[in-house]
């Protein structure tokens, strides 16, 4: 199928690694010319070289911190000048879920849930609503933000909290911008095959001299029995992003390898 993205502009937070990366990389390999963005400048330039050179499109790395909504319009900025407009806006940029931090009520403080919600909700806001003139002046746009499954466990307050603002954030933005031509969804990783993951099994294997693949094959609990790979997830929002994927909007897509039990209608 071609997805019909040949010649499209987007921007991809927290495209330095992970999920980010994989989908920079989905993108560009559909004919998609890319701004990324992180915090960290030095990775991030890494990551657009990589991305460039095996694909061939133009990927352009903008340090930013979506904390900062001065930066966010900079980066939008920066996109429309550099690219001659944006098409696409993916949402990933958002520290692992608590930061390591306790999950009981007791040892969940108002800062942990001002941190999770500063980046992943508040984050989104802030490029969404950057980006989204120029989407409704153009007539068509895609914004895809990444949550979790998450949205779907009590188990931790701080992150329920931040993925389920991310569903709402989506559900609004897109009865909003839906008249203009503009399609919003989010996709809920699970367990995900990332540099993270990889590098917490790979000190776990080391450590307890169990083989990588056991760890996974252990860890993964969901329908499949398989930890998913970034690249999986980044193939479902390359879909989400085209033209192709008009009728969804305003959607949860999970992208985790299935629930075990529960119905989600």
């Amino acid at each position: 199928m071609d997805l019909e993205l040949n010649g499209k502009r987007a921007i991809v937070t927290g495209g330095s690694r992970g999920i980010g990366l994989a989908v920079a990389r989905a993108l560009a390999d559909e004919g998609v010319d890319l701004v990324i963005a992180a915090r960290d400048a030095e990775r991030l330039e890494a990551a657009a070289r990589e991305v460039s050179e095996a694909t061939g499109r133009r990927v352009i790395a903008v340090p930013t911190d979506t904390g900062d909504d001065e930066q966010v319009r900079r980066l939008v900025e920066r996109t429309v000048q550099e690219l001659g407009g944006v098409d696409i806006l993916v949402n990933s940029a958002a520290t692992p879920w608590s930061a390591g931090a306790s999950a009981d009520l007791a040892a969940t403080s108002d800062e942990v849930v001002r941190r999770e919600v500063e980046i992943k909700v508040l984050g989104y806001l802030r490029t969404a609503r950057a980006v989204a003139p120029h989407l409704v002046e153009q007539g068509w746009g895609r914004i895809i933000n990444i949550s979790g499954l998450g949205a779907r466990q009590a188990n931790s307050i701080a992150q329920t909290i931040r993925n389920v603002g991310v569903s709402a954030l989506t559900k609004n933005l897109a009865d909003e911008l839906g008249p203009h031509g503009i399609n919003v969804t989010v996709v809920h990783p699970g367990l995900t095959r990332t540099e993270r993951l990889t590098e917490r099994l790979t000190a776990e294997s080391r450590e307890n001299g169990t083989p990588i693949a056991e760890l996974e094959q252990t860890a993964s609990r969901n329908s499949l029995r398989r930890v998913i790979d970034a690249s999986e997830v980044a193939a479902v929002v390359a879909f989400l992003a085209s033209p192709r994927s008009v009728a969804i909007t305003g959607d949860a897509i999970a992208a985790g390898g299935g629930v075990p039990g529960p119905v989600y209608y």
